[in-house]
């Protein structure tokens, strides 16, 4: 990199710290007060940074503005697919991307699984949110006041003897998902069918999305679906790196971004097995 354009950047985390005056800038980046006013002078033409009535500096409006029209550009759809399809091939189940929107948590993808029985689940559907690993997720990410707020005006429909059954059950298992960062929906909308999710984060570590991978039990069991867990987090961290702008998990510094076939942050560890047993049934479609 540019000894130039390398100064001017490493400005910008001194000065997320707090404004900063001429000799504070010189001293962190180790060069004479003109290189320093020159950087200086450069980022502020550009908006990049500004200086106050008391000739400290600190971020411009600029800087902000472009990260907040890159965030708005971002489709999570797009950036996950390739993650989702390559999860899916490895583990065979059916794969899932929502979001919460408006009170509600939406599928926005879905990548099919290989064996006979379906899912009914759709691209732009609404989850059954009381009861919905990535629901779960999703809501337990919120602020406390907010998560409270929405628990206490939802209906928790009894779809299975393992639904949720009221607000206090709901913050309790939200509370829970929180802490430990991931969920599960082990028959709580269909008897037959199990899910395992994890979060997807922004740059701030807030859940922008949710995945889930899930299955009837006529073809897998729920033990044997939670075994996947490992897989379904490190597929989570692989797309929140890229969608954050950082390295994928484990890869070294300026490493490669995501897959162009195979990644090495969503294969599976050597406990789960890539090929589950085959289906126990091939019956008629499930529903989610």
């Amino acid at each position: 990199m540019s000894q130039t354009v390398d100064r001017a950047l490493s400005i910008l985390p001194l000065l997320a710290e707090g404004p900063a005056n001429l000799e504070q800038v010189a001293g962190r980046l180790q060069v004479h007060k003109s290189t320093a006013l020159r950087l200086l002078r450069t980022l502020h033409e550009h908006g990049i940074v500004h200086r106050q009535p008391d000739q400290r500096y600190r971020l411009g409006a600029r800087l902000f503005a472009l990260a907040q029209e890159a965030v708005e550009n971002l489709d999570i759809r797009e950036i996950a697919h390739p993650y989702l399809a390559e999860l899916n091939a490895a583990c065979g189940h059916t794969v899932h991307l929502a979001v919460y929107e408006e009170d509600e948590v939406l599928y926005i993808d879905k990548v099919e699984s290989r064996y006979p029985v379906r899912m009914y689940s759709r691209i732009g559907k609404p989850v059954a949110i009381t009861v919905a690993a990535v629901a779960k997720l999703l809501l337990a990410d919120l602020p406390e006041p907010e998560r409270r707020a929405v628990a206490e005006r939802l209906d928790y429909p009894r779809y299975t003897s393992r639904s949720t059954s009221g607000p206090a059950a709901f913050l309790a298992e939200l509370a829970k998902v929180r802490e430990q960062g991931w969920a599960t929906d082990l028959g709580g909308h269909e008897e037959s069918i199990n899910c395992v999710a994890a979060p997807v984060r922004g740059a701030d570590g807030r859940a922008v999305a949710a995945m889930s991978v899930s299955a009837p039990n006529v073809v897998v069991s729920a033990e044997e679906l939670l075994g996947l867990l490992p897989l379904v987090r490190r597929t989570a961290e692989a797309i929140s790196a890229e969608y954050a702008g950082q390295p994928p998990p484990g890869a070294p510094a300026g490493g490669t971004p995501g897959p162009a076939g195979a990644s090495p942050s969503v294969s599976p560890s050597p406990s789960v097995s890539p090929n589950p047993p085959p289906p126990r049934k091939s019956s008629k479609k499930a529903a989610p």
